[in-house]
């Protein structure tokens, strides 16, 4: 039984080896590596203790096989993942640029991540499911948006809550449709998992206050703002509190808003004091950033414990006042 159910790409990231690098002339690359935000996302909080589902297409060849084992290996339920034997794995090419930021090639929608279908929702897989957690990266076509607003539908029978993080990637926003689905599901969610590119996407020329008081005012929850280097924010209509960042030497910064996601979720649904698993997300993100690889620097609670027990980082209440009771998941 599940208490996470995501759904979106299981694929293969091939990575520029030096910072500078261009897809427009010859260069060195890495990988392949397991990734996809979805499936790094799963990966960390299976690790966590968290059962987890992936529902995911990948193809019939060595790029799905590595995958698939990678997941099996961290205790992802993979059975709602399905082979597709005329479609290869999903491919995403990443190179870096002097200022942090990254540039992406995809090819997802003509390869088995464009395969998924309304008939790959199990509802049988959602029984017990307590968030069912959607990533913006995945609404690459419009097939999948179909096909993820009709897991939404089943979650929401399923008595699930809804988490998002919008994972903006400019080359997927010029899809039909892929914005507007952006918008409706973040509108939409209990919890919300924005960077601060999400949140100027979600609430254009709003300063960052406004926009939490925008999108809280809206129906979401809670809101786990991801600042990068700077930390996180957690928001609800009682308080905030800053978290500051872990410092490490970061390698490669792919997939570390999934894993910090992840650890955040997982630390609500053990019911810990959220100074707590603010901290706990923080160093998962940390840990992320400092190994090459988007699933390479995933960890489980004794990693992430052995790590903080070396930090001196601690989260700061911005009113001063205590955590409130919890909610229960989807309330």
């Amino acid at each position: 039984m599940a208490e996470i159910v995501t759904i979106g790409e299981l694929l293969v990231d091939v990575m520029a080896e030096t910072i500078g690098q261009s897809f427009a002339e010859p260069g060195r690359y890495l990988g392949p590596y397991p990734s996809g935000a979805p499936a790094i996302f799963a990966d960390q909080a299976a690790l966590l203790g968290i059962p987890t589902a992936l529902i995911a297409t990948i193809g019939e060849d060595d790029f799905g096989t590595m995958g698939l084992r990678r997941l099996r290996r961290d205790g992802v339920e993979t059975r709602a993942i399905r082979r597709v034997p005329d479609a290869t794995t999903g491919i995403a090419f990443v190179t870096y640029a002097p200022d942090g930021s990254r540039r992406f090639i995809f090819h997802m929608k003509d390869a088995a991540p464009g395969r998924l279908l309304e008939s790959d929702l199990d509802p049988t897989l959602f029984a017990g499911c307590r968030y069912f957690h959607i990533m913006g990266s995945s609404l690459f076509s419009a097939a999948m948006i179909r096909t993820i607003r009709r897991g939404m539908e089943i979650a929401a029978r399923a008595g699930a809550g809804l988490s998002f993080d919008p994972n903006i990637r400019e080359p997927l926003l010029g899809q039909p449709g892929v914005a507007e689905a952006i918008r409706e599901i973040a509108g939409r969610a209990d919890i919300l998992m924005p960077s601060e590119a999400d949140l100027a996407f979600l609430c254009p020329g709003a300063t960052t206050e406004a926009a939490i008081e925008t999108l809280l005012g809206g129906g979401t929850k809670r809101i786990f703002l991801k600042l990068g280097a700077a930390g996180s924010l957690y928001a609800d209509r009682a308080r905030r509190i800053a978290t500051p960042a872990f410092r490490v030497v970061e390698v490669d910064p792919t997939g570390a808003g999934d894993c910090t996601g992840a650890t955040f979720l997982a630390g609500l649904l053990r019911d810990l004091p959220l100074a707590e698993l603010l901290r706990r997300a923080n160093a998962a993100g940390a840990l992320a950033v400092a190994a090459r690889g988007p699933m390479e620097g995933n960890s489980d609670a004794a990693r992430l414990d052995a790590f903080m027990a070396r930090a001196d980082s601690s989260p700061v209440p911005a009113d001063g006042t205590p955590d409130p009771p919890e909610p229960s998941p989807g309330a």
